[in-house]
């Protein structure tokens, strides 16, 4: 159990109902609600209370009197310390169905909504998948120099991390050089964060095999991820957000560092759009113009996507492989027919989209995205079949709607907040779309939006899953159909419980 911070009180007993969406215990203690960390549901534990608040308690579990059967010892000698991951105590396939059980808690609660159909999860491997972290950067004297990683659990301290097996094994094994290359820089102090980002190289994503979206059982399955998989070598590219320009032996530094490790070096001065490359793989200085060879292939429909270091792409680029899969399956979108893809970023969903329907118009509130979109979808051909308009979409009003025209079908893809306005702008259209997939990275606001679509729309909600992009977090990830109730849609749901 982890060191316990801040207790108070004498210690309790509970036993644990549930989980929260945070990964916390869910207890009752004379008829107080306390939430538990590093609890599981069904356990007896005894526990310091370490906060207290009018309507509820938080307390830190630090003996397991019962255990779950899902418990299972957490293979990274952080957990606990580090806010990285809040499940590795629990087994991954527990932790899938809690997550599922979250999603429609809070689609029933929130929205007063349930689907018509449970879709299977979609999981993949539960370690090594995460393609983009943004790591925090200290110089602490006291702990023996710089520290490089995830914030420490509920703290802006930087956890002192020596190994991370949520990363790709060869990003994890870069954590004490990064270390090392950050203390002998004199601008160590200047230096508050690394963008990471990892992806495939050009021809290495020529060669890379399909998504999988088929595995047996109760969740559908990604393949593994590419450094344990016998794919190739993963380009890693890494952004250090610069406060003040290197010295010539800062540079020199880290042009060798970059040749040792073989990873994309950007300096970034001001916001993201300011970065630039340093230096390729080879450690060789970059031209002022030099793009990033980073990208991922969707091989089921022969697309690829070419990227930034700082531009939005999933997490989990196995999982979203079979996402994207999923999404247009559920959607069907027809030859014929027009679609429209909001939050679009840099084309995930509208360049397949456009290997299938008449036309895609994607939306997205970044002007900088929406270019980078349109430049995709003419490196893959599909320029002719798709369009890119840049809008806030979080101020949709029913006229901007219209004056798009009309689309049989729509995907949404939001950030955490939702896509509120989007929803009522459906809503009160007259003219459904035949079909709705919403992809959502929060299952309250997906449960508000589906609330809107439902009871002021007139949509039914056919279908909603979970998707496990994060696993070992207690992040929730999902993707939910909706067509209309008066039976203009298409009533699929045969389709929909194997889609």
């Amino acid at each position: 159990m982890p060191e316990i911070r801040g207790a108070i009180g004498e210690p309790i007993e509970v036993d644990i109902e549930s989980l929260d969406l945070e990964a916390n215990g869910i207890a009752h203690h004379e008829g107080k609600v306390v939430f538990v960390r590093g609890a599981l549901p069904g356990e007896r534990v005894r526990a310091a209370v370490v906060r207290r608040k009018p309507r509820f308690d938080v307390a830190q579990a630090f003996e397991i009197l019962r255990e779950s059967h899902a418990r299972v010892t957490p293979r990274c000698p952080h957990f606990g310390v580090c806010g990285g991951c809040s499940m590795q105590h629990l087994e991954p396939r527990a932790q899938l169905a809690i997550k599922q059980r979250a999603l429609e808690d809070q689609l029933w609660h929130i929205g007063k909504v349930r689907p018509g159909t449970v879709l299977r999860a979609i999981a993949g491997p539960p370690w090594g998948y995460r393609y983009r972290a943004r790591l925090s950067v200290r110089n602490v004297v006291k702990k023996g120099g710089v520290l490089v990683g995830f914030h420490e659990k509920g703290s802006s301290y930087v956890a002192d991390m020596r190994e991370c097996h949520v990363l790709p094994a060869r990003m994890s094994a870069l954590l004490l050089p990064l270390r090392e290359l950050v203390g002998s820089l004199s601008l160590r102090d200047r230096l508050p964060q690394i963008e990471l980002a990892i992806g495939e190289s050009a021809i290495e994503r020529d060669a890379a095999p399909g998504a999988a979206d088929a595995a047996p059982g109760a969740a559908d399955a990604a393949p593994g991820a590419a450094d344990s998989a016998g794919q190739g070598e993963l380009l890693i590219a890494l952004v250090l957000r610069l406060l003040e320009p290197p010295t010539d032996e800062d540079r020199a530094r880290l042009l060798a560092f970059a040749a040792r490790e073989r990873v994309e070096l950007w300096l970034q001065p001001k916001g993201p759009d300011s970065i630039r490359l340093l230096c390729a793989r080879d450690g060789a200085p970059a031209a002022s113009d030099a793009a990033s060879q980073l990208g991922y292939r969707l091989a089921e429909f022969g697309v690829d996507m070419p990227y930034r270091p700082t531009d939005f792409t999933q997490v989990n680029h196995r999982i979203n492989e079979v996402l994207v899969s999923r999404a247009l399956r559920l959607l069907a979108p027809q030859s014929g027919e027009r679609i429209a893809d909001l939050f679009c970023g840099l084309g995930n969903f509208t360049l397949p989209l456009a290997t299938l329907a008449r036309e895609v118009v994607g939306i997205e509130g970044s002007p900088v995205l929406t270019q980078r979109a349109q430049e995709n979808a003419a490196f893959n051909g599909l320029a002719a079949r798709t369009s890119f308009r840049t809008a806030n979409l979080f101020e949709l009003t029913p006229q901007a709607w219209a004056e798009l025209g009309r689309f049989d079908r729509v995907l949404i893809d939001p950030p955490r907040e939702g896509a509120l306005e989007v929803a009522k702008v459906l809503a009160a259209d007259p003219v459904k779309p035949r079909r709705i997939v919403y992809v959502s990275c929060n299952p309250a606001t997906l449960a508000r939006d589906a609330a809107v679509l439902v009871h002021q729309g007139g949509f039914a909600l056919k279908a909603a899953g979970a998707v496990n992009m994060f696993p070992q977090t207690s992040h929730v990830e999902s993707i939910a159909v909706f067509e209309p109730a008066d039976g203009a849609g298409e009533d699929a749901a045969a389709r929909l419980e194997t889609a």
